[in-house]
């Protein structure tokens, strides 16, 4: 996905996030630009029964309770899906839905340009180190400045792009990570609050959230697969409600290509 680095003070705001992810047309991209062959990710743990879906059961219940009045309601609600865009390429309604998203958090637009609370521009540098992704970027490009927003893409070569990330040194950049099948401590690189100040550490978006560290150790700690599977899936809510990168797409099996160049000969044939 493309991860949105909160360190910078144009992203704190939950709202200018969510608003950000709700320009990329997935539905346009997957047909324009990759055959269709890919489905939308929404989970940090897709493709596994540790992905949140639908309301939490009692059991997540448990684990988020102590944390209401401290993170965002809806986590108490249906887990967050990217809503579905149209295919057009630039969804009107959604791009209706990110502008009042923007406005609510002091965003305004002023002789054409998306302004943030400060009164400054708003610009939006993409961070790419692969030519292949640039129509992928142009696509949301475009919708980013149809609302009013300054955005445009950073290509640069493959150590550049390595210290730029190490350094936190980017607005919203692009990663593929895949945790593993049993997740434990190794989600501390990639969401701890230690982590979000570790030059060099997966914690590309700078979360920084105690119940976020204290769901990570709940995870770390589980005595059975029931309750490891359990605390993921409170993780992952919290994770997605606070939207903190634009999810991209996956494959859920594995291209196979083979050439059928042989076979029996005729009965009777030598």
């Amino acid at each position: 996905g493309w991860f949105i680095n909160t360190r910078r003070e144009k992203f704190s705001d939950k709202r200018v996030r969510e608003a950000l992810a709700l320009t990329m047309d997935f539905p346009w991209m997957n047909k324009n630009l990759m055959y269709g062959s890919y489905d939308r990710t929404f989970s940090y743990f897709q493709n596994s029964e540790m992905a949140a879906k639908g309301k939490p059961s009692p059991e997540e219940l448990a684990l988020l309770e102590p944390f209401r009045g401290k993170i965002d309601e809806a986590v108490f609600g249906e887990a967050y899906v990217p809503p579905e865009a149209d295919g057009s390429g630039a969804d009107r309604n959604l791009l209706r839905r990110a502008g009042a998203l923007l406005r609510e958090a002091g965003c305004e637009v002023k002789d054409g340009r998306r302004l943030t609370p400060k009164g400054e521009a708003l610009t939006i540098e993409f961070l790419n180190n692969s030519p292949s992704f640039e129509p992928h970027h142009t696509a949301i490009i475009s919708s980013l400045r149809r609302l009013g927003i300054e955005a445009n893409m950073r290509l640069v070569d493959p150590a550049q792009f390595q210290r730029r990330v190490q350094t936190f040194d980017f607005d919203i950049t692009v990663q593929r990570f895949s945790t593993s099948s049993t997740p434990g401590e190794s989600l501390r690189t990639f969401f701890s609050s230690d982590a979000a100040k570790m030059q060099g550490s997966r914690n590309l978006s700078g979360i920084a959230d105690p119940a976020v560290d204290q769901l990570i150790e709940k995870i770390v700690e589980a005595k059975d697969r029931d309750s490891l599977t359990f605390a993921c899936r409170a993780l992952d809510r919290v994770l997605r409600a606070g939207h903190y990168w634009i999810p991209q797409w996956n494959k859920a099996s594995h291209w196979i290509a083979y050439w059928d160049m042989f076979d029996r000969p005729a009965q009777g044939k030598p």
